[in-house]
Parts: structure tokens; sequence; C-alpha cells
């Protein structure tokens, strides 16, 4: 059976030793002048900015670039929390996951294979989801680059989850704009 073409970008499932993730979440501020809309699931990272309040700002990352964190949720603001979404050029505040030794669930956007694991990936960009509510990324082209902002570190142990394209992979992020890239191998 082939893997179904669902893109969901990066859902935490459990911390680097196996445990479950603590669901600890961080708060960060994405201005109104940011142009992208911010979907749960999507990798963000920090613009060296932030609000009036000193919360730090985020905006979506790129393909290539470090992350911070992924969106986890949105705080209520009468707009967000209707949509389940952050609207484009809508100030708001996000929910991420921040913890470094999550363990993440992305599907790939190539054929998967076994040797890919321990080598570092970008992501595609994908668009999310207004239905959904979900990001559309995906895992990219993979490579032993150090700055490649994730790490596949298998495949996930499912039925019907094949070695082949939209597996559904198992990352770390390895391009963090809080800790350190390491090459892969």
């Amino acid at each position: 059976m082939a893997n179904a073409n669902t893109a969901f970008g990066l859902k935490p499932l459990r911390d680097a030793a196996s445990g479950p993730t603590t669901g600890g979440l961080e708060m960060f501020f994405v201005p109104a002048t940011d142009g992208t809309a911010l979907y749960i699931g999507d990798p963000v990272a920090k613009t060296g900015e932030a609000d009036a309040a000193g919360t730090a700002a985020v905006i979506r990352a790129v393909a290539a670039g470090p992350i911070t964190g992924v969106v986890q949720g949105f705080v209520p603001d009468g707009t967000t929390n209707m949509l389940g979404y952050r609207a484009a050029n809508t100030a708001a505040y996000v929910l991420c996951a921040t913890d470094p030794d999550a363990v993440y669930e992305i599907q790939d956007s190539a054929a998967f294979v076994p040797a890919d694991v321990g080598m570092n990936a970008l992501m595609t960009v994908g668009v999310g989801s207004a239905y959904t509510k979900r990001s559309g990324f995906t895992l990219g082209a993979k490579a032993a680059t150090a700055t490649h902002p994730l790490k596949i570190v298998g495949v996930v142990p499912r039925v019907g989850n094949e070695a082949a394209i939209y597996a559904k992979v198992l990352v770390k992020i390895n391009f963090s704009t809080e800790g350190h890239a390491s090459l892969g191998y």
C-alpha cells in the first residue's frame, strides 16, 4: 500500500530518550508586518526583534534556515482563536514547542530510503491549509551539510508507512537558533 500524501509539517512525538514530550510551550510574537500565514506544524525562527513587552518575534522559517520552534497553537485574541491559524498580516502570539531534544514526525517529499537515516535535510516549504489548520512543510533534500535544519533519526514505525515516497520520518531540529548544528553521516 502506498503512503498517503498528507503534509502536516512537524509534529512533536517524544524527547530524545524516547519519553513522551512534556508539552512545554514557549510564547512568541508574530508582527502584523509579516505577510505569511502560520499553521500548526510550521517551523518558525526568531527575527531579532520583540514586541513592546519584550516577547521575542518569530516568522515562518525558510527551507534552509534555522528553526527556533514549531507552532503548536495560538493565544486567543478574538480572531486567531476563531480561525485556528494565524492569518497573514495579523499580529498574533504563537505557542511553540522549543525543546531541543524533541523528536518530530514529518512527511518526506521524496522517496525515503533507509540510508537517509543520519543525514541532515532541508525542508520543502508548502502552503498550509485553512481547512485542516495544518502546515504544508515536508522533508526536503538530504545531505551531510551541518547547516541543514533537520536531522533524520529514523522512520515512523507504523503499519502502512513504507520506506518510499511520502514516508513519515522521524527528525530532530539540527540547525537551531537555540543550539548547535552538526554534520550528517
